[in-house]
């Protein structure tokens, strides 16, 4: 039993989802299983998945969380890895593309002694060309910057560690780190930060790693606009947008 596993929320991904998998199945370290979490979808997410465990290199589950949501999605996926053995976690999206090194570079983080590591972020190329890729790494560089400096997160608030953005859809963390914190908050959103948040205030040993590198789609972004999204990272919700369209 692989002591990795790989999670990966998905809600409506159908149509997206069979990338991250071929992406999955391309790792160069392929020693892990994966969890797929149906996030109750009415589309043919988990038929994708059902069909991918087929001839998929490694062990599949598929998994259906009917309350929607992703903290939710991603807690299920993870406390099921852990009941199972699992004591290093890892986590991607279903509408993201993981290098082929990002297992293998989750892998070699933690086991230098971090609790969680996380990567860097790019566009998706088959949805921007250079000048949009470019584009998308300064805002990450913008909202990077902004968290920083936002009062909340600052260091006289108990955080051990100081504020660095990592993105949820490319991180890994210990089993018994995530246990610890009370894991993934299951709302409200955006519960990536919220997770940041905890494990600053329980450990120093966060840390970024190069070699874990996801391509991102940017649906949200050209959903909502630029106001719009920092408004959703402002915990100020979505405006006149309806559902989050990830």
């Amino acid at each position: 039993m692989s002591t990795l596993w790989v999670v990966v929320p998905a809600h409506q991904e159908a149509a997206r989802i069979g990338g991250t998998l071929d992406a999955l199945a391309n790792q160069l370290d392929r020693d892990f299983a994966l969890v797929v979490v149906d996030n109750a979808s009415t589309d043919n997410t988990a038929a994708v998945a059902y069909e991918f465990a087929r001839w998929a290199p490694f062990p599949v589950h598929v998994l259906r969380e009917p309350e929607k949501g992703v903290g939710c999605a991603v807690d299920t996926g993870f406390r099921y890895a852990i009941e199972r053995g699992g004591t290093l976690l890892a986590r991607t999206d279903a509408d993201c593309l993981p290098h082929p090194g990002w297992t293998a570079g989750a892998r070699a983080a933690l086991a230098r002694g971090a609790d969680l590591v996380c990567g860097r972020v790019d566009a998706r190329r088959d949805e921007h060309g250079p000048l949009g890729r470019a584009a998308f790494r300064a805002l990450v560089r913008i909202a990077a910057c902004f968290g920083r400096v936002r009062p909340a997160h600052h260091r006289r608030h108990g955080y051990l560690a100081p504020y660095r953005m990592h993105a949820g859809n490319n991180m890994a963390v210990t089993a018994a780190l995530y246990e610890a914190v009370g894991g993934m908050p299951r709302r409200p959103s955006p519960t990536d930060r919220l997770f940041l948040n905890r494990v600053r205030r329980h450990t120093r040993a966060i840390v970024h790693a190069r070699s874990m590198v996801v391509e991102n789609s940017t649906r949200r972004l050209r959903a909502y606009g630029l106001v719009g999204t920092a408004r959703w990272y402002l915990d100020k919700g979505p405006g006149r947008h309806g559902e989050d369209p990830r």
